[in-house]
């Protein structure tokens, strides 16, 4: 079949609501020209970063957005949500990647994952390139568009943060997780803290669900019981110390007040065991909608993450002990080394970065710091600030920059997705169990609540100006907390499209500059 009709054939695939939904098993062409036609658009319309990105995949490939195909349901969305934040690397990219496997396949979800992340990181390739040639000190208009693109950037952060949470909250358990995440995650920052926190939150679901639940219910059954008992035979007391008799009353015999207290005591019992089914019922995970998955066979996922923790510690043991080492290793090294021990996305991993780039001298503070504002404006994943750095590190050596460039491309990404592609074999036999489907629940429910810190951490950083080009509070100045706050209502209330929310809020920084900035 020609390409042409093949991508017609797919375009009217994925306008057909009725089609069933299950995993693509066509030749690899169609599924190549599947994913192409449903992914393409999202490394250049995908702002806000992971938390606004796991909104928008939830829209295409969950519900079905624009009448489109669905490629996964809720339940197997909320699974891959958990495991991408349990797993270190980039968390959205994760996501598509893991989406893109199980409807298409593996070269497939290779295909998206590059639709996904290679329009951001030529961008930031190029960026790198702009700002070797850029003065020490910018003119403060530049400024305030990048404050106003930040300030805008933080309120769609901000509304993907509470939507997420509405999704991550089925009980009081999970609610008091976001809200625990979110408390903690405030508190302190280190490279261990994020990992304890979602696997703490997976253990508290855990034990609820399993242990806790199914007694505490019980006891309150019991209570409820006794309850309703006590106020029957109080009921009955005051009844029988009337003056009219039972027995006086038309139609009505002594026994009748017997016949009525054991109904209510059997109708208490009925609503108990409804109480111990419903209880129970929470706990047990629900089926599985998809009739067909590519799956990858456990013992090539095994054999993925037994290859990818060899190839780590080869890399760490030549960094740890040569002491003679080329530059290009180095970042390479550092790269591999931030990608494996990052969790919780893009906004943990700036840090550790600046850590491994800056202080070594690769880069300097204030490139680094221009290209983190730059980064939250731009598509994609935030790992792609992985790019730019290693561009920027090799550009005093005779090394190309574009060698730099795909060192960081690389080293940044290929621990996330091996990990996640050997994982997702080791999860097909481990999604049936309860204890599993608990502890993911708890890891998601804890995780949203880490996004909220991520909000607190880019507002401290969003407002940037020719003296303090390192950020201060968005709070420092009225306007850009209007703009953060105009961001979050036009996108929750008018559906504004974050692309076009973050060009609004770039338009209000240069409507500051010229109304104040000047003067």
């Amino acid at each position: 079949m020609p390409l042409l009709d093949i991508w017609r054939a797919v375009r009217e695939q994925t306008r057909d609501q009725r089609y069933e939904l299950k995993a693509n098993e066509k030749s690899l062409v169609w599924r190549l020209s599947d994913v192409f036609a449903r992914t393409w658009d999202l490394g250049f319309t995908s702002f806000g970063g992971p938390p606004v990105h796991f909104q928008i995949l939830h829209q295409k490939f969950v519900d079905g957005k624009g009448g489109k195909t669905k490629w996964i349901d809720e339940q197997t969305y909320q699974e891959l949500f958990a495991i991408c934040q349990a797993l270190p690397g980039p968390a959205s990219t994760k996501m598509v990647f893991c989406i893109a496997l199980i409807h298409a396949g593996i070269i497939p979800a290779m295909f998206a994952f590059l639709l996904w992340s290679l329009p951001g990181a030529v961008g930031m390739y190029g960026l790198s390139l702009g700002v070797q040639k850029m003065p020490e000190r910018l003119p403060s208009i530049v400024y305030a568009l990048l404050s106003g693109m930040n300030a805008s950037t933080v309120g769609i952060i901000a509304l993907a943060a509470v939507q997420l949470a509405e999704k991550a909250i089925t009980n009081r358990v999970t609610r008091i997780l976001v809200i625990f995440g979110a408390c903690a995650g405030l508190c302190y920052n280190a490279l261990w803290y994020f990992p304890t926190l979602v696997a703490m939150g997976g253990v508290i679901c855990l034990i609820w669900d399993l242990l806790l639940q199914q007694k505490i219910g019980k006891l309150r059954a019991i209570l409820r019981t006794r309850r309703r008992r006590a106020n029957i035979d109080q009921a009955a007391e005051e009844n029988a110390t009337e003056s009219i008799a039972l027995d006086q009353l038309p139609g009505e015999g002594p026994a009748d007040g017997l016949h009525r207290r054991n109904q209510a005591i059997a109708s208490s019992s009925r609503e108990t065991g409804v109480s111990k089914i419903s209880e129970r019922a929470e706990t047990l995970p629900a089926q599985p909608v998809l009739t067909s998955l590519h799956t990858v066979p456990m013992k090539i996922g095994v054999s993925i993450i037994v290859g990818f923790f060899v190839s780590f510690i080869i890399i760490m043991t030549v960094r740890g002990t040569v002491k003679v080492r080329t530059l290009a290793f180095d970042l390479f090294a550092n790269m591999y080394l931030a990608g494996t021990i990052i969790f919780g996305g893009g906004p943990v991993v700036i840090p550790l970065l600046r850590e491994y780039v800056v202080q070594p001298g690769w880069v300097a503070p204030r490139d680094f710091l221009l290209g983190l504002a730059i980064i939250q404006a731009f598509p994609g994943p935030n790992f792609n600030f992985g790019v730019f750095l290693g561009a920027l590190a090799l550009a005093p050596t005779a090394v190309p920059t574009f060698f730099g460039a795909l060192l960081g491309y690389f080293g940044i990404f290929v621990p996330g997705l091996l990990l996640a592609l050997g994982i997702q074999s080791i999860w097909r036999a481990l999604r049936t169990k309860p204890w599993a489907v608990s502890l993911l629940k708890g890891v998601n429910a804890t995780a949203v609540g880490l996004v909220f810190t991520a909000v607190y951490r880019l507002w401290e950083i969003g407002y940037l100006t020719p003296e303090a080009s390192n950020g201060r509070s968005l709070a420092s100045n009225p306007w850009w907390v209007v703009i953060c706050a105009l961001t979050y209502a036009e996108s929750a209330w008018f559906h504004v499209p974050p692309a076009l929310a973050i060009l609004v809020g770039a338009v209000l920084g240069l409507g500051w500059y010229g109304a104040v900035g000047k003067s």
